[in-house]
């Protein structure tokens, strides 16, 4: 025995034999503890976890809108729910909770279980109370399973928002948290949706959607649905060609004097472009510009190239209308402008042109037409207008009737313009053979006057120049060159 140990037993015999029992049961107590850590460290280790016996794979809802591809809530949907049972893991039951203002009431369930590509055999009774739906199964689901559950009639909130399937189930450790759902986009329903619900109710809809043709061409409901749907392309399609066709006016308008010009190389050019634009069609023309230009590592916004392409397309044909419209113009005109000391650009300006925009208002109002109905040659590129949209939703909703609702929007503006035109010929027939009322525009000014009166003077010496040509009065003479 060492000298610490000796001094160590010396002090307990001199303390005592209360202080020996002290330190031994202070040493027991040690140990107990001691032990007990390393039992529940132990346990710790080897004792399970609970684990998740569920993997949310995807959950969807299938659009509920008529012609459309929204989730409308308050509307009745189909919800599909899939989940995959984890390794080493049960599936005894689930139970999915809709968000408040949601109801599964009225819903049926489809349960469907593979184990790879292999159908299982599982019963299940599915009950229906409110915002929740449970699932009991007759048996577990074995693990690396897939849970697909189809519930059918089941409607979300009626509320804009983005919307979480949450709940339980239950595995061989008791119930667990279900992991929450991805989000499924709802919106809140429309006055056209409510519309086409009210038609759905409609005993005479009915009855007209009994007839093939009828249902297949114009049913109500997705005549209604189109309206609405087919609404922004149509702005889309009148934006392109109102921005188009006044630089179509102007190219024409340059090309027509090119073609008229004395310079052969500037002829030359006018007839090349022309000839080549009216000889080709507008589809192809599309194409190279939406085709090519892109291989050429050009990159134009296809909103801009339509309108450039459409614009370059009707510049063709407006040249040959203005080009006509000028030449109809009797040379008296240009003589008797002479007569009057105008020059040839001042001629063109207040007495060629005024005349040949009367006479070829109608052709390049018959040109805007085609123009605004060949815009639906840009859907064949992916330009979203209304075709593209009609296209679209009849893809969607395997009727026709988008097609027909595309045609109602063409002849919103087809129809009054060709009215239009048939008023505006009529006038100008009238007007040219004397009949024609004068203008409502107020009284004239002196302005006016003299220019009626030059106007005049133009008249009397086209008519005068071929027998008499002094036969212009001379008290028109100096009102007319004022006038002018």
């Amino acid at each position: 025995m060492n000298a610490r140990e000796t001094s160590r037993v010396t002090r307990l015999r001199a303390a005592g034999p209360g202080a020996t029992a002290k330190a031994r049961v202070k040493r027991y107590a040690l140990l107990v503890c001691a032990f007990a850590l390393g039992v529940i460290g132990l346990l710790a280790v080897v004792a399970p976890t609970p684990a998740q016996a569920l993997t949310v794979s995807s959950t969807t809802a299938r659009p509920n809108e008529d012609g459309g591809d929204h989730v409308i809530g308050g509307l009745p949907t189909r919800l599909t729910w899939e989940g995959r049972v984890e390794a080493g893991e049960e599936l005894e039951s689930i139970t999915l909770t809709m968000p408040e203002g949601g109801t599964f009431e009225g819903s049926s369930t489809r349960v469907t279980v593979l184990d790879g590509l292999n159908r299982q055999d599982v019963a299940a009774v599915a009950t229906p109370d409110g915002t929740t739906l449970a699932i009991v199964f007759d048996e577990p689901i074995p693990e690396d399973s897939l849970v697909r559950l189809e519930v059918t009639g089941v409607a979300f909130p009626n509320a804009d928002g983005d919307y979480v399937i949450e709940g339980t189930y239950e595995n061989q450790l008791g119930e667990q948290v279900l992991p929450s759902s991805p989000a499924i986009s709802v919106i809140a329903n429309t006055p056209v949706q409510g519309l086409v619900n009210w038609l759905d109710q409609q005993p005479w809809v009915e009855a007209w959607n009994s007839n093939p043709f009828l249902s297949m061409f114009f049913k109500p409901q997705i005549l209604v649905s189109s309206f609405a749907a087919l609404f922004p392309g149509w702005l889309v399609c009148l934006a392109i060609v109102l921005v188009a066709y006044p630089f179509a006016i102007l190219f024409g308008l340059c090309f027509a004097f090119m073609k008229m010009s004395r310079f052969i190389v500037v002829r030359a050019i006018a007839v090349t472009y022309i000839n080549i634009l009216r000889g080709t069609p507008l589809f192809l023309q599309i194409y190279i510009a939406f085709f090519g230009l892109p291989m050429l590592g050009i990159q134009i916004n296809v909103y801009i190239l339509g309108c450039a392409v459409m614009a370059i397309n009707s510049s063709a044909y407006l040249a040959e209308i203005f080009r006509a419209g000028i030449q109809s113009i009797p040379v008296g005109q240009y003589e008797a402008a002479a007569s009057l000391g105008m020059g040839h650009m001042r001629t063109m300006i207040s007495i060629i042109l005024p005349q040949t925009v009367r006479r070829v208002l109608p052709t390049v109002t018959s040109d805007f037409i085609t123009s605004y109905k060949d815009t639906s040659l840009l859907s064949s590129v992916g330009v979203m207008e209304l075709m593209m949209y009609a296209k679209n939703m009849t893809a969607i909703t395997g009727n026709i009737t988008p097609y027909m609702t595309a045609a109602i929007f063409y002849l919103i503006v087809t129809l009054p313009l060709i009215k239009a035109i048939t008023v505006v010929e009529r006038r100008i027939a009238r007007s040219e053979s004397g009949q024609g009322p004068r203008p409502k525009g107020g009284e004239l000014t002196e302005e006016d006057l003299q220019l009626d009166l030059a106007q005049d003077a133009l008249a009397q010496a086209a008519h005068a120049e071929a027998d008499e040509p002094a036969a212009l009065e001379p008290a028109y003479l100096p009102l007319a060159r004022e006038g002018a």
